[in-house]
């Protein structure tokens, strides 16, 4: 209660992990912040908060945080740029929370330079807080929720906020451009559940297993990469990221290029005591993994040099097979010219199919290289539609 001397505001908690994240952020690190603990204990609550004065959650306080500074670093040699994306986990399914043109579950890839990620997944350009504000309530309103006997809106799903934040130096002696990117996921998990707990049944009951499904592979990860940090484990040894949707999309924050916090959330009432327990011991176990965060300086001109080299290398090893591919991504057929036998198909390594390979890398391409202009052109799009 706001009279108890204890009582925390969600001022106070953005103060003690948001401004740090953001800081981290405005240095080029990649940052994550994740809320986790059972249902009705106030994680969608920490996150996002409501809309009203005083009670804005993390992601919201973040954002305005994000925009005042840009404001305030008015300075001609930097230019900043900002791009979301929103999403959510349902059923092991990715949904995109802010195109309604993106009806259907968008796949997730893995690329060997970029590693997981949403192919299709919209990112839309922002200038301002109250265009990031609209689009967290325009995603928000998409987001699957549903009444349980433990909390009446329960998050049925989890939620990846994202915000790439982009840093441009313009080196006045040396006439060279450098750039900082900076991803910012913040997650709003689905929250824990003993069945018998929330009264599901049915489509509650199959969604709270997906829900547990991912829960507890984020706990395995999590148990194998403190074991790793405290040297009961080696680093070759498998680390079971595959094993959910979650966790995939989520590596490289729990155990890669990433500052990390973890907002564990309890509930007070003594019949939760178990559950409490839980994530006591989740949280002291997320606590020893080490995060090993580095600078993200250019990143894109070395990603799009390093995926211009791929693109020449799949395309010299199809023309050696007899097949030829036209210039970008219009010369790749829609439906591949191999034949899908074993005869007729080119695999590379891993296993993978040269022309999806190649399709995917001239994708990435096309994305990295848009221009600012034509992604503002695309967010307004977008913002129409919906």
């Amino acid at each position: 209660m706001p009279k108890d001397p204890m009582f925390a505001t969600q001022k106070m908690v953005y103060n003690d992990i948001g401004l740090e994240m953001l800081q981290h952020a405005f240095e080029g690190y990649n940052v994550c912040i994740f809320a986790y603990g059972q249902t009705g204990a106030g994680k969608s609550y920490t996150m996002m908060g409501k809309n009203e004065p005083g009670q804005q959650g993390i992601i919201p306080q973040l954002c305005e945080d994000l925009f005042d500074r840009i404001r305030k670093a008015d300075s001609k040699e930097v230019t900043y740029s900002v791009e979301v994306s929103y999403f959510e986990i349902y059923c092991e399914r990715v949904r995109d929370l802010l195109n309604p043109s993106n009806k259907n579950s968008l796949r997730v890839r893995e690329h060997p330079l970029l590693g997981p990620y949403v192919e299709d997944l919209s990112k839309l350009a922002v200038q301002s807080f109250d265009d990031i504000n609209n689009l967290i309530d325009e995603g928000n309103k998409a987001r699957t929720v549903a009444a349980t006997n433990m909390n009446e809106t329960s998050s049925r799903s989890h939620a990846v906020f994202t915000i790439v934040f982009t840093q441009r130096r313009f080196d006045a002696q040396t006439k060279m451009t450098g750039e900082k990117v900076s991803k910012i996921s913040l997650v709003d998990l689905a929250g824990s559940e003993r069945a018998d707990a929330t009264g599901a049944k049915g489509a509650r009951l199959k969604e709270g297993a997906n829900i547990n499904k991912s829960l507890t592979t984020l706990g395995k990860v999590i148990s194998a990469l403190a074991e790793v940090a405290s040297k009961k484990k080696k680093k070759s040894d498998f680390i079971p990221y595959r094993d959910s949707v979650l966790t995939w999309l989520l590596r490289e924050n729990l155990g890669g290029n990433s500052k990390t916090a973890m907002v564990a959330a309890l509930s007070p009432a003594d019949i939760n005591y178990d559950e409490t327990l839980s994530t006591l011991r989740y949280a002291d176990r997320a606590k020893q993994i080490m995060c090993k965060a580095v600078v993200n300086e250019d990143p894109n001109a070395r990603l799009i040099r390093e995926l211009k080299e791929e693109v020449v290398r799949l395309r010299e090893i199809l023309s050696h097979e007899g097949i030829t591919v036209g210039e970008g991504l219009q010369g790749i057929p829609q439906t591949p010219v191999i034949s899908r036998s074993r005869k007729g198909s080119v695999t590379i390594d891993g296993g993978e199919d040269a022309v999806e390979r190649l399709e995917m890398s001239e994708k990435l391409i096309a994305e990295l290289n848009q221009s600012w202009e034509e992604k503002l052109r695309k967010t307004e799009e977008i913002r129409k539609e919906r």
